[in-house]
């Protein structure tokens, strides 16, 4: 012994040789799983055939609607309902509107739906698309009195039913929306089409025409109570005005126009004024300076003084003839002289008197420019009043302007609202009207059959990856290594899996008995295998003892030990084989008689070696349980197996310990750590895994070396059709060696 764990080399299989897609294998999987391939997919073909043949024909017919992006414009008015916008989410909605539940109401309620047996299982005669329902049948059943609750209920199955037909879809990015539906009745399904159709353009030009009509009443009790309100506001316009002395005429209140007035007047006073100052003050600055008055503007312009300087030209040139005829005393030249001085006063008088005049003028111009400006400046105070009324004014004058304004455009708006009644366009018209169709768009017989040949062949394929799935065993070569991580030793067939139809004589041997009548069959080279890979396991090291096992009873573990001691002898060795399964011994059933000294009585000292040995036909030697040879003493792992097995190795080639079932009992375990090598048996596709690897764990850290595992019971026609991956998959190729 060594001491090495149980594990083979090959244990550590990669996760990507585990993954690898190989073809032949899935293609052996469907060979070996064909029947169950074949049945599943069958099955669901017949059922799909089956349910096509038994379906109702339905028939579909289609209306289009499309949403209307252009407008006729009779009058240049907005409508009360705006149309609506064309884009895609709106296409969309209009597209639920189409399916929604208070159309198919009114739809229910144009065609009489109600009274239809398809769409109302509660009528008699009902026989719509679930009325084979038996509870469905009873609801179905009239009743004496219906209440509130009940009634609801029927016109939302009538609805539902409905609806259940009716399909809405949007033809690509298009303003096109196609309202198609199924009923088994070629006219029915093109009525009810048709009837969605109208009845959604009807929804939609209600919906205007009532949008109008509440605009109308609405505008109409607005505008009158306006026109209320516009009049209290301008009376009390007026009589505000009245009230503050604020009247005005063409855009001006009457004291603005009066100060508009006064200071015209004033202005033209304060010129007067300036004018008559400026005469006065330079006549005085004449005066002042010393001149007689003469040369002053106003006596300048005055008749009487221009008179008067005619008669002083006279005068004085006549006193100047007087004066060089006459002396100064003449009394004409006195008396000329007097006539001149008398002028003089007099234009002198006519001077003060013009300069009085203007004093009197300036005086007055004065006075007149002091009572206008006291004028002015009562007026602006007047003004300063009505300016403080006039905030008040505006105030009201204000609320009158905006209820006017208001007043005058729902007045306008009114008049728009009243022209547009009789004048409502839908948001979309109907392109085509559904036709009675022809032929029936469900069931599609070509249609659903392709579908049921994909169905079938989907489950088919899903029934062999299940099965595989829930496979318990293993059946290759390349599933043991991988699997298991164990070495493959090779497989014992089922010996009629063996023999051809021309050898049936065969047939009625035991495996063993057909070892010796056909040593050159394939089940005997079989067993050659099994020997070669297990004594060639364990390289540089020779094999002896060797512990064959089993993880569950029934996995053909006997027959196999026997059979391979047998080939052992007829090759020439040396071999024993000890029958060491205590509670269910199955080699007597090879020997001629039973025995009845074996294997306990040698432990026990009561019988030699010698006198339990039993001599097979091949030569192979064997020490038998007798009997009754049931202990409850733990004899496998006492001082006395462990000579006895020393004692055979001395005497024997191979030693061959036929034990019991690992998950059965703890023998096989107690007994496995003296031998060279344990092979682990398993049937062909039937031991399940996990039992499999359980046994193997039983012996993990016990310096045990597990030679590998052999496969028993293989059918070797089924493995040569279906078994890619291991050796036996060609035995078609090679059976001719074979002398079976």
């Amino acid at each position: 012994m060594d001491g090495s764990s149980y594990e083979s080399p090959t244990a550590p299989a990669s996760d990507a040789g585990a993954m690898s897609f190989d073809l032949n294998v899935v293609i052996a999987t469907f060979r070996r799983r064909l029947r169950l391939f074949a049945a599943v997919a069958l099955g669901v073909f017949i059922a799909v055939f089956l349910y096509t043949a038994q379906e109702t024909p339905l028939y579909t017919a289609t209306s289009t609607v499309m949403l209307d992006v252009r407008k006729e414009q009779v009058t240049d008015m907005s409508a009360v309902l705006s149309g609506l916008p064309a884009d895609s989410s709106v296409v969309d909605t209009e597209v639920e509107v189409l399916k929604s539940r208070s159309l198919a109401e009114r739809v229910v309620q144009k065609l009489k739906l109600e009274q239809d047996p398809y769409f109302n299982p509660y009528v008699q005669g009902a026989k719509g698309p679930r009325s084979w329902l038996p509870w469905l049948k009873k609801a179905a059943a009239p009743t004496a009195a219906v209440d509130p609750v009940e009634l609801q209920r029927r016109r939302e199955t009538i609805v539902d039913r409905l609806l259940g037909g009716l399909k809405v879809h949007r033809s690509g990015l298009t303003y096109l929306i196609a309202v198609d539906y199924t009923h088994p009745t070629p006219a029915r399904a093109a009525q009810i089409a048709n009837a969605f159709a109208d009845l959604y353009l009807t929804d939609q030009l209600e919906a205007k025409f009532d949008a109008t009509q509440k605009a109308n009443e609405w505008l109409n009790t607005r505008v009158s109570d306006l026109g209320q309100q516009l009049q209290t506001a301008e009376a009390a316009v007026q009589q505000y005005k009245i009230s503050n002395n604020l009247m005005s005429a063409e855009g001006a209140s009457l004291t603005e126009q009066e100060i508009s007035g006064l200071n015209q007047q004033l202005a033209l006073s304060r010129a007067a004024q300036a004018e008559t100052d400026a005469r006065l003050a330079i006549a005085r600055n004449q005066l002042a300076r010393g001149s007689n008055g003469e040369d002053v503007g106003e006596s300048l312009n005055s008749p009487v003084v221009q008179q008067l300087r005619q008669q002083r030209s006279i005068q004085s040139a006549k006193v100047a003839d007087l004066a060089g005829r006459y002396g100064d005393r003449h009394p004409d030249l006195l008396k000329a002289k007097r006539e001149l001085a008398d002028i003089d006063g007099q234009i002198q008088a006519e001077i003060k008197r013009i300069i009085s005049n203007l004093e009197a003028q300036a005086q007055v111009a004065r006075q007149r420019t002091g009572s206008v400006a006291g004028s002015v400046s009562q007026s602006k105070g007047t003004l300063a009043g009505n300016n403080r009324a006039g905030i008040q004014l505006g105030e009201l004058q204000r609320r009158a302007d905006s209820v006017r304004t208001l007043y005058e455009s729902l007045l306008a708006r009114f008049k728009q609202t009243s022209s547009q009644n009789g004048i409502e366009q839908a948001d979309a018209r109907i392109v085509s009207l559904a036709k009675i169709p022809t032929s029936p768009s469900y069931p599609k017989p070509s249609l659903n059959l392709a579908l049921g040949l994909v169905l079938a062949l989907g489950a088919g394929v899903a029934a062999v990856v299940l099965a595989e799935i829930l496979m318990a065993g293993v059946f290759t070569e390349d599933e043991v290594e991988r699997r298991l991580g164990q070495a493959y030793l090779g497989a014992v067939p089922l010996l009629n899996s063996t023999i051809d139809d021309a050898n049936a004589e065969g047939r009625g041997m035991s495996p063993p008995d057909y070892l010796l009548a056909k040593p050159l069959s394939s089940f005997a080279e079989s067993l050659r295998k099994l020997r070669a890979a297990i004594l060639f396991s364990r390289v540089g090291e020779p094999i002896k003892v060797i512990a064959i096992t089993s993880s569950l009873p029934g996995e053909g573990k006997t027959t196999t030990t026997f059979s391979l001691a047998r080939t052992l002898a007829l090759s020439g060795a040396n071999v024993i084989v000890v029958d060491c399964d205590l509670r269910q011994s199955a080699i007597n059933g090879f020997l001629t008689h039973v025995p009845e000294i074996g294997l306990l009585e040698v432990l026990n000292g009561t019988a030699s070696l010698e006198q339990a040995l039993y001599t097979d036909e091949s030569g192979a030697k064997v020490l038998p349980l007798a009997k009754s040879a049931y202990t409850p003493k733990d004899v496998l792992g006492s001082a006395a197996m462990q000579r006895l097995l020393a004692e055979l190795r001395r005497r024997f080639d191979i030693v061959l310990l036929d034990t019991a079932p690992l998950l059965a009992i703890a023998d096989t375990r107690i007994l496995a750590p003296h031998a060279d090598a344990v092979v682990m048996l398993a049937r062909w596709k039937k031991t399940p895994v996990k039992a499999i690897t359980s046994a193997l764990a039983l012996l993990h850290g016990r310096g045990i070396f597990v030679a590998g595992v052999a496969l028993t019971q293989m059918d070797l026609r089924a493995q040569s059709r279906y078994g890619y991956g291991d050796a036996n998959y060609y035995y078609k190729s090679y059976r001719k060696y074979y002398a079976d």
